[in-house]
């Protein structure tokens, strides 16, 4: 053998080596390094997991009285697996099913489909999980259905019943709270997807309101019992069995009682409304503690019954909720529906007009109309008051005044032209109060509301200036009338300009003013407490069990509103006024309570889907004493006519269920809070609790028209 050739048998054989050795390495790291890794891999291709639901933490109201909590229940689910491998795809098993559970074969069918297998506008009650997990299509089933189910599981292949934990919404005060409690469902495969939060198939999980918000406390660790199995399914051995860990109880600052009085309160003002001729589709109320943000009560009407999700909608069911024509149920008015504050608007407009330099001692015209460029703007009913001082001007709610003061003030900043370093004392204001920004409530979904300054009135114009510069040829053939073509023309030319209108409407709460009824309640809360902002908040503990506190929510400051004591003291006397000697005054005469508040009554420009106009929103927003605020009370009815006339009225009856008043004189016995707001945590014993005892809330009588109630 040469030189050459032993060389290359030398590289070869060192070749060789060094793949082995590589290969012998890999192995070692497989096998030692890694091999736990690899073993539960390998592990679980042959196991399976089976999940035991945790009892889910129970919300309760301030004294300890369950709002929701876990009971048990019988389920029966069906396996999708199974049915669709029948020739008739389950059709036969279903329809017996359906009879059996006294449902219409049409929801039933919807209940077992995935979502994605519907088409959009078909998917009311269909399935956001798995086709591999057992889908429920109901938790109230009773024994006999559930036996029988069992006890015949040839004519039910594909079904099964077992007794799980339902969540329960007792309504032990007569309370709803169904937008604030919200409700619970399956995990769907989105929230698989989310690692952070580790779910489980089967798992029931927040969906909506105080259950997604604080799902996290709430769910509980579920037990897992693992077990092997062959490639025949059967089970050779049980790897691991944890057991569940019930989840933390939910402390909020709801009380039941007010609740449930302030929902009554505001249904009775819808009806109300109704009684007098307007439509009122909608409405909402809220108490807060002035000194601390917390939310008291919190009603949305129309509403729904919380367990309807835990029974299984039906299609009618679920579109209902998200329906025109039944006013859209499933909209949470206070924190998502936004609306025109109209003459509420004016506490602020007076924070922005001492900013400018107007006294408010001195006396101001209130003519019957104001001509501003070619456009008369009238007072409310086009009624003269007169001279009067800017406290009169609040209580009886003069509109001309601030067409007045608003106009001066757009043309001090240049008008058409705007200057540098604009003043803009109006919207500058409003921005302080935190108009168009969210509360920061604890509950999902928060409108922000809308604050149509500058800024916004540019975004406005560059997204909407295509179709008005093609008005003609973009707009419905029913909107072509000369008056909107010129609105049109002069929008494309500068619609990102403030015009007098914009100012003068704004200064009232009109135009494109909108609000949430939970931005108005923060606002007027301000006013009451001295300018604290506080962060609305439902939540108030998070508690183990055993009773160990796990977490608590203290009173959060957002900010401080641009009020002088000056401004303060003056909104106090002002708003005082309206119930004494202004527009509210019929409603609150003789009102033991003194409560300080302001009417509004927003004109809805448009029409219903029956063709008629819509009506006007109904505003009462108001704290009480005035001596020493504690309560801040708003209720806004949508198409609900005048404030006074509906919401005053609704407001009043919440603060004679707060206070126990009985007709001019409050009986301590019937008040809620005869010491104010709870101020230490409840010893909870949910199964055991039980309602303090308190007379039902009395209702006020419709309110006779008059004139002087049509203000604002």
């Amino acid at each position: 053998m040469n030189q050459r050739s032993r060389l290359n048998l030398v590289v070869f054989q060192t070749l060789v080596a060094s793949l082995l050795l590589a290969l012998l390495g890999r192995l070692f790291y497989i096998q030692v390094a890694d091999g736990l890794r690899y073993q539960n891999a390998a592990l679980s291709i042959q196991s399976r997991d089976i999940i035991t639901p945790a009892i889910r933490g129970a919300i309760t109201d301030s004294s300890g009285l369950p709002l929701a909590m876990d009971r048990p229940g019988l389920q029966i689910t069906v396996d999708r697996t199974t049915i669709d491998a029948m020739p008739d795809k389950g059709k036969a098993v279903l329809s017996r099913l359906a009879k059996l559970l006294g449902l219409k074969y049409g929801d039933l069918f919807n209940r077992t489909r995935l979502c994605g297998e519907l088409k959009i506008g078909l998917r009311a009650g269909c399935w956001n999980g798995t086709r591999y997990q057992p889908i429920p299509v109901t938790k109230q089933a009773s024994q006999t259905q559930a036996l029988k189910v069992l006890e015949n599981s040839g004519s039910y292949r594909g079904i099964d019943a077992a007794s799980v934990p339902i969540r329960a919404y007792p309504s032990l005060a007569g309370e709803n709270a169904a937008h604030v409690l919200g409700y619970v469902g399956t995990v769907t495969e989105s929230d698989l997807a989310n690692t952070a939060q580790n779910y489980f198939r089967n798992e029931i999980i927040g969906k909506s309101g105080l259950e997604y918000q604080y799902n996290q406390y709430l769910r509980g660790t579920p037990g897992i019992k693992t077990v092997i199995v062959d490639r025949k399914e059967s089970v050779t051995h049980q790897a691991r069995n944890t057991p569940s860990i019930p989840g933390n109880n939910l402390i909020t600052n709801i009380d039941a009682r007010l609740q449930s009085a302030t929902e009554t309160a505001l249904a009775n003002a819808v009806t109300r409304s109704h009684s007098l001729g307007y439509k009122a589709d909608g409405g909402a109320a809220i108490v807060m503690d002035v000194k601390t943000g917390r939310i008291l009560a919190i009603a949305s009407y129309p509403t729904y019954d919380p367990n309807i999700w835990e029974k299984g909608l039906t299609v009618a069911e679920a579109q209902n909720l998200f329906s025109d024509k039944s006013n859209v149920p499933a909209l949470n008015r206070p924190l998502q529906g936004m609306y025109a504050p109209a003459s509420t608007f004016k506490a602020i407009s007076i924070v922005a007009a001492s900013k400018a330099g107007y006294s408010m001692n001195a006396q101001y015209n209130c003519p019957a109309q104001v001509t501003i460029g070619n456009h008369v703007f009238k007072n409310f009913e086009t009624k003269s008051q007169g001279v009067v001082d800017m406290l009169h001007a609040i209580a009886i709610s003069c509109d001309t005044i601030w067409y007045q003061i608003a106009y001066d003030e757009w043309v001090r900043d240049g008008g058409l032209r705007p200057k540098t370093g604009l003043h803009d004392y109006f919207f500058n204001a409003a921005l302080g109060f935190g108009l168009g920004k969210k509360t920061g409530i604890d509950l999902p979904g928060e409108a922000t509301g809308r604050l149509p300054n500058r800024d916004w009135k540019q975004k406005w114009y560059v997204a909407n200036k295509s179709f008005f510069c093609n008005f003609t040829t973009k707009a419905r053939k029913t909107d072509l009338t000369p008056y909107l073509i010129a609105i049109a023309k002069e929008n494309c030319t500068d619609g990102n300009i403030i015009r007098a209108g914009d100012a003068v409407n704004f200064s009232i709460g009109q135009g494109d003013t909108l609000i949430t009824p939970l931005q108005e309640t923060q606002i007027y809360a301000a006013i009451a407490n001295g300018g604290k902002m506080y962060q609305p908040e439902i939540a108030r503990a998070v508690v183990k069990p055993d009773g160990t506190v796990v977490k608590t929510f203290k009173p959060k400051i957002v900010r401080t509103a641009p009020m002088t004591k000056a401004n303060v003291s003056f909104l106090h006397d002002a708003l005082r006024l309206v119930a004494t000697a202004g527009t509210a005054a019929p409603v609150f005469a003789n009102f033991p309570i003194h409560v300080a508040g302001k009417t509004g009554t927003g004109q809805v420009i448009g029409t219903n889907a029956d063709g008629s106009s819509k009506d006007d929103t109904s505003w009462f927003a108001s704290f009480a004493p005035v001596e020493n605020p504690q309560y801040a009370v708003v209720m806004m009815v949508s198409q609900g006519g005048f404030g006074a006339e509906v919401s005053a009225v609704g407001v009043k009856d919440i603060y004679s269920a707060i206070y126990g008043v009985n007709g001019s004189t409050v009986d301590p016995k019937q008040a809620i809070f005869p010491d104010g707001p709870p101020k230490v945590l409840p010893i909870l014993d949910v199964k055991n609790a039980k309602l303090p005892s308190k007379p039902k809330p009395k209702v006020s009588a419709v309110p006779s028209a008059s004139p002087s109630k049509k203000v604002g």
